[in-house]
């Protein structure tokens, strides 16, 4: 097995319309994803610690003054590795960036990160629509309208701030002592079970914490 259920759910799911962007380049409208969501969803999807990004090559196309700024062009190519528990899958990505700037370093600069993100994008969009494949697609089918998301509940929001309440304490007298106070017990008999259970299950992980013991880890 190389990528989880999760995984490939993840991979086959349509792209957000709202992370896609357009630029307008020689008359024509392109639609794009930016560099730090296609970081972003690496990370989520395969983990902050089980992908790679490696620049494997640059090249200077050219550089040329425009009036009093330089033009300065670069190609990359940057291979992006992902390690799953059973093999490694590697993918290469070329792309082309411009800078232009009176400051000759600037110019080389913009050009050189433009390149290495447009190269990083292409080989992470073989993966899936997440980084921009649904893109390739002249009908776009692929970008979605993805469900807003619903507002937490009362009874989450109550349990919430329980939740953060209860990891400042530690050991059963504190605990009790807290499940104990009256608006404390009022907000419990009306919560949603599933928040009541929550709650109650980290009282218990709390509980069973030494108070000595919690304060020498702390130190």
């Amino acid at each position: 097995m190389s990528f989880t259920p999760q995984q490939i759910d993840s991979l086959k799911a349509g792209l957000d319309r709202k992370n896609v962007r357009q630029r307008e380049q020689a008359g024509r409208k392109f639609s794009y994803v930016e560099g730090w969501h296609a970081i972003a969803e690496a990370n989520r999807i395969f983990g902050f610690d089980a992908w790679d990004r490696e620049t494997t090559e640059l090249r200077l196309l050219g550089e040329r003054q425009v009036g009093e700024r330089n033009r300065v062009a670069y190609m990359a190519r940057v291979r992006i590795t992902v390690r799953t528990p059973d093999r490694v899958i590697v993918r290469d990505g070329c792309g082309y960036g411009s800078g232009i700037d009176k400051d000759i370093g600037q110019a080389h600069e913009s050009a050189l990160k433009e390149a290495e993100t447009d190269a990083m994008k292409r080989a992470l969009m073989t993966f899936g629509n997440p980084f921009g494949l649904a893109l390739y697609d002249k009908d776009q089918a692929n970008v979605v309208d993805a469900p807003e998301e619903p507002e937490p509940s009362s009874s989450q929001l109550m349990a919430d701030a329980m939740v953060e309440a209860l990891m400042k304490r530690t050991g059963p007298a504190a605990v009790e002592a807290f499940l104990a106070k009256d608006a404390i017990k009022r907000d419990l008999a009306v919560m949603e079970l599933e928040d009541h259970t929550r709650v109650m299950r980290v009282a218990a992980e709390r509980k069973a914490i030494a108070p000595a013991a919690h304060a020498e880890r702390a130190a």
